[in-house]
C-alpha cells in the first residue's frame, strides 16, 4: 500500500512537485508527483479523476511503486503544479467502498460468510460472498444490521500498522502485507486491511440497499447501492413503475396481479391465433392439392420457414405421393422449403443444395425433409424454376 495517496480523503486541491513526465510502453503520457490526493485503481475500486493545470487527468495507476497520472500531453510546468480531483465521484467512491466494509461485514458477523471479492461499478457495485445459498432473509438482516451502524454514525478510523501489531485486531480478512499496513476501522465491528478511500463517519454513507443477488461459479454475487446511488436507483424505478401505473391503469399495490392476469390472457390468445394458423394452413394445404399435381412448386412473400414447413407437411402428410418446393422472398433473402411425402420416390435434397449456390445459399436436411437459404440474387420464381429444373 503507498502512502502517498493518504495525504487526506476530504482533500479536493493540492499542490506538489513533478518528478517526471514520461511516455509509458503503449506511449501514453504519464506525471508521477511527489505527493497526491488522485486515487489509483486498486482493491475493487476505480481510479480519480481530475485536473493537474487544468489539463484532466484520465486515469491513475499505480507501477512499480509510483502513482502515474494519465494525461493526453504533458504539462507545460516540470515544478510546482496545481492539481484537483473530481470531488462527486470521490464521494460516491467513498460511500460505495465504506458500505461495502458495512454489508461485507454484517454478511461475516451474522452468518460467519466471507467476502471473496469487491466491485465498484459505475452505478452497481457487487460483493461475492464464498457460499453456494443465500435466502431472503438473511439478505434483510445483513442489510438492517448495516444500516443499524449507519444509524449510530459510528467514526471510520484509519491507521497504518505493521505485521506486529496486527494480533492486537480481529481483522475481518487476513492480509499478505507485512509492512505499511493500513487498517480501516469501524470500532466495535469492523476491523480490515484496506486502502480505498472512506468518509470520516458511517452515517455519511446514508442507507445501504440490495438490489439483488444470483449465483456466480460457487459463490453468490450481491448487487447493491449507497448513499445517493439510492436516491437515484429509486428515482429510476419510480418514473417507471409510474409509467407502468399509467399503461395498465392500475394502482401500484396491483399491478404485479393485473400484468399477471395479461399475460395469461395473452398466452390464451396465442394458443387461438395458433389454431387459426393451423387452420388456414390446413385450407390452404386442401386448395393446394386440389390440383393433383404430385410435385407442387410455390413462391411466396414474407413468409416465415417455419410456417412453409408446417405446410409442406400437413400437404406430404395427406397426400403421401407428393412432393412440394416452396420459396419465399423475405426483404433481400430467399429461403426455400421442400418435403416429400413417404410413398414419394423423389429425392427432394439433391436439387435444393443443387440450386443454392445460385443465391449464395447454405440449407441443410434430408432426402425427405430440406430447408435453406440465400441472397435475393434472383428473383423467387427464377429461383424456383432452377430447383424444379434439377427434379
Amino acid at each position: 500500500m503507498h502512502k502517498l495517496y493518504y495525504l487526506d480523503a476530504y482533500l479536493k486541491q493540492f499542490q506538489a512537485r513533478v518528478i517526471k513526465q514520461e511516455l509509458d510502453n503503449d506511449g501514453k503520457w504519464y506525471i508521477v508527483l511527489n505527493e497526491t490526493v488522485f486515487y489509483p485503481t486498486g482493491g475493487g475500486q476505480p481510479h480519480d479523476i481530475g485536473e493537474l493545470e487544468k489539463e484532466p487527468v484520465i486515469g491513475v495507476e499505480e507501477v512499480d511503486g509510483e502513482i502515474r497520472h494519465y494525461v493526453s500531453k504533458p504539462l507545460d510546468s516540470d515544478d510546482l503544479v496545481h492539481g484537483s480531483i473530481d470531488w462527486e465521484r470521490r464521494f460516491d467512491h467513498m460511500q460505495q467502498h465504506a458500505g461495502q466494509h458495512l454489508l461485507s461485514a454484517s454478511f461475516a458477523d451474522l452468518f460467519n460468510l466471507e467476502t471473496v471479492s469487491f466491485h465498484l461499478g459505475k452505478e452497481v457495485s457487487t460483493i461475492d460472498l464464498h457460499t453456494p445459498d443465500l435466502s431472503e432473509a438473511q439478505v434483510k438482516e445483513a442489510v438492517q444490521l448495516a444500516n443499524n451502524i449507519i444509524l449510530e454514525n459510528r467514526p471510520i478510523k484509519t491507521k497504518w500498522v505493521d505485521n506486529d501489531e496486527l494480533r492486537h485486531y480481529r481483522l475481518r480478512k487476513t492480509t499478505s502485507v507485512t509492512k505499511d499496513i493500513r487498517l480501516v476501522i469501524i470500532p466495535d465491528f469492523d476491523y480490515n486491511a484496506c486502502g480505498g478511500t472512506h468518509p470520516k463517519s458511517t452515517g455519511e454513507v446514508r442507507v445501504i440497499k440490495v438490489l439483488n443477488w444470483e449465483r456466480q461459479k460457487k459463490n453468490i454475487r450481491i448487487k447493491f447501492v449507497c448513499g445517493n446511488r439510492v436516491l437515484n436507483q429509486f428515482d429510476k424505478k419510480q418514473s417507471v413503475l409510474l409509467a407502468l401505473t399509467d399503461l395498465m391503469s392500475a394502482p401500484e399495490l396491483d399491478l404485479v396481479h393485473v400484468i399477471k392476469q395479461r399475460l395469461v390472457k395473452e398466452k390464451e390468445l396465442e394458443k387461438s391465433l395458433e389454431k387459426l394458423k393451423e387452420e388456414l394452413l390446413s385450407y390452404e394445404a386442401k386448395e393446394l392439392l386440389s390440383s393433383d399435381e404430385l410435385v407442387i412448386g410455390r413462391t411466396y412473400e414474407d413468409r416465415s420457414i417455419k410456417e412453409l414447413q408446417k405446410l409442406a407437411q400437413i400437404i406430404t402428410g395427406q397426400a403421401p405421393k407428393c412432393t412440394v418446393f416452396f420459396v419465399s422472398k423475405n426483404e433481400n433473402r430467399l429461403q426455400v422449403v421442400a418435403a416429400r411425402g413417404k410413398e414419394s420416390i423423389l429425392n427432394c435434397k439433391e436439387p435444393v443444395l443443387a440450386a443454392l449456390p445460385i443465391i449464395s445459399g447454405k440449407g441443410g436436411g434430408s432426402e425427405s425433409l430440406i430447408q435453406g437459404g440465400g441472397d435475393a440474387l434472383t428473383s423467387s420464381s427464377e429461383f424456383l424454376e432452377h430447383i424444379l429444373e434439377r427434379v
